[in-house]
């Protein structure tokens, strides 16, 4: 081989490398941060990923996503929001979590980042308005407080003869206590009492149901965490094993056997997320774009769980539900 032919060869082999990444890094580099696991959000991936697609972008030929994953744990975000701030993504999605929201904040205050939560965002302090973000961050925010006290509402109508009911919540979650606040204000103005019990690992799970079992309880009001989302399966197979009638934010936990959801479609949310993700990517500031207010909301019944449960659902109750499993 001639010298020249044998520079050439070397170059290429040492080339190949930089190639390959080429070859895998199509388009402008994004980051998700992610609170629970991929397979969790498939149906919330599909509908961010038509959100970008209406904006032209599609992964894998025009745009490049990095994934992270916290598989429910919130103290994973942190480091995790750091990661993908360090590899100079053009922008981070953080939704479905307020602590991946705020981990993604703290890492940056130049990329921009779009989130879905159920907090007020300014309270929190990711934006200075609604209207008017003023920074690196905008998203779409739901009816958190409104909603989690008509999840009360509903699980009441549903035990009208107790007085006691459990309330399973996150401590490591930075939004917790002001849930409980809430909640427990609006239970006192119904005459109820509610019992907090704290879990912070899926271990801890059966517990706090074996204690609520031997309390006064009837029924169980989940707040809505990363944690209790990415195990909905195994909180709803609790709910049906000590008999105690259970309501929480996400259909999937109803379409494991809990009896109840009540909460906001994912559909339109992650599909704004897509669209405000792809305008940023076209050049938008997050400053200029007015954080989404969701206002669509579903009421999912497991009326096979309540037949177990020895519950009689009203038809006044039935007739509001968007959906019935039987």
């Amino acid at each position: 081989m001639r010298r020249r032919e044998l520079l050439t060869f070397i170059g290429a082999v040492a080339a190949w490398p930089l190639a390959a990444r080429a070859q895998q890094s199509t388009g402008p580099l994004i980051g998700f941060l992610g609170s629970e696991s991929a397979d969790a959000w498939a149906n919330r991936l599909s509908e961010f990923r038509r959100g970008l697609n209406d904006l032209g972008y599609v992964e894998g030929q025009n745009l490049t996503v990095v994934y992270r994953w916290a598989g429910g744990h919130n103290d994973r975000l942190p480091s995790m929001a750091a990661d993908l701030a360090g590899q100079q993504v053009k922008a981070i999605i953080a939704p479905g979590s307020t602590p991946a929201a705020l981990a993604a904040h703290a890492a940056t205050k130049a990329i921009p980042v779009i989130f879905e939560i159920a907090a007020d965002p300014v309270e929190i302090g990711l934006v200075a308005s609604l209207n008017q973000p003023g920074g690196n961050v905008t998203g779409v925010t739901t009816l958190n407080s409104e909603i989690s006290t008509k999840r009360l509402e509903l699980l009441h109508s549903l035990v009208p003869a107790t007085t006691v009911l459990g309330l399973l919540v996150n401590p490591t979650n930075s939004i917790t206590q002001a849930g409980i606040e809430g909640l427990q204000a609006a239970g006192h103005q119904m005459g109820l009492e509610l019992r907090v019990l704290n879990a912070s690992s899926a271990d801890e799970f059966e517990a706090r149901f074996a204690e609520l079992n031997q309390s006064k309880a009837a029924g169980l009001l989940i707040l809505a965490d990363p944690l209790f989302s990415s195990h909905a399966g195994q909180l709803a197979e609790l709910s049906l094993r000590y008999a105690m009638p259970a309501i929480y934010q996400f259909r999937e936990f109803v379409v494991a056997g809990g009896l109840l959801s009540y909460g906001t479609s994912f559909s339109a949310t992650f599909r704004t997320v897509g669209n405000y993700t792809g305008r940023i990517l076209n050049g938008e500031k997050p400053a200029d774009l007015p954080v989404q207010q969701a206002t669509l909301v579903e009421l999912i019944i497991n009326l096979k769980t309540a037949k177990t449960l020895g519950i009689t659902v009203p038809l006044s109750l039935l007739g509001r539900a968007d959906e019935a499993i039987e």
